[in-house]
């Protein structure tokens, strides 16, 4: 997977969030955009994701010799950020089972030994709706990170973790990286400490 930004900018109404992007993103590193709250970071990784089409520049998605079309890239990522919910009336079980209705699971990983990895196989028939603000992050985590998906891309992943949930995370993220694009949005060094690569979305401002 690559991803080849020319020119980007995104805007709301009159005013830039960052502009004059370009980038190349490969597969098998690990990238951090960076910046205080409110910076655009979040706007850039949505426009990355084709979740928010950018307002100037051009964005470009390959695997392989391949083109994949905009609209098509939901496929090939998985995300996790603080604006995305879990479905509160499934329980764990079911929603690791509607989860991957709809994605694999990375090679060798199963509903048990994800349940396993989540520490709450005695869990697996409660509502998500009962879960405290740090498990139900794990589950996103655990979701994204077991999805075989040539991108993974993390805002704020350590959200509602404590001191060791941050370490779980990490060994998470070094057990699933693999070959893969990693990218993480952050202003806090412990949950991008392990990316090569830094972007400051300050960098990009008008």
């Amino acid at each position: 997977m690559e991803i080849t930004l020319a020119d980007i900018g995104r805007r709301f109404n009159r005013d830039w969030v960052f502009r004059r992007v370009t980038y190349q993103f490969v597969a098998g590193r690990c990238y951090a955009i960076l910046g205080p709250n409110g910076s655009g970071k979040s706007t850039l990784l949505q426009v990355i994701a084709s979740s928010l089409t950018p307002s100037k520049g051009q964005i470009r998605y390959t695997i392989g010799d391949h083109s994949v079309k905009p609209e098509a890239i939901y496929r090939y990522i998985s995300l996790v950020a603080p604006y995305m919910e879990l479905i509160e009336e499934f329980t764990l079980a079911e929603q690791i089972r509607f989860h991957f209705k709809h994605k694999h699971y990375l090679h060798g990983v199963n509903e048990q030994r994800l349940m396993e990895r989540l520490g709450l196989q005695h869990a697996k028939d409660k509502q998500i709706r009962f879960f405290s603000s740090g498990m139900k992050q794990r589950v996103k985590l655990a979701l994204a990170c077991y999805t075989d998906t040539p991108m993974v891309l993390l805002d704020e992943p350590t959200t509602n973790l404590d001191h060791q949930g941050v370490d779980w995370y990490l060994d998470l993220v070094d057990k699933t990286k693999g070959n893969r694009l990693v990218l993480v949005c952050s202003n806090q060094e412990k949950e991008y400490g392990f990316c090569e690569h830094l972007i400051n979305i300050t960098d990009y401002k008008a």
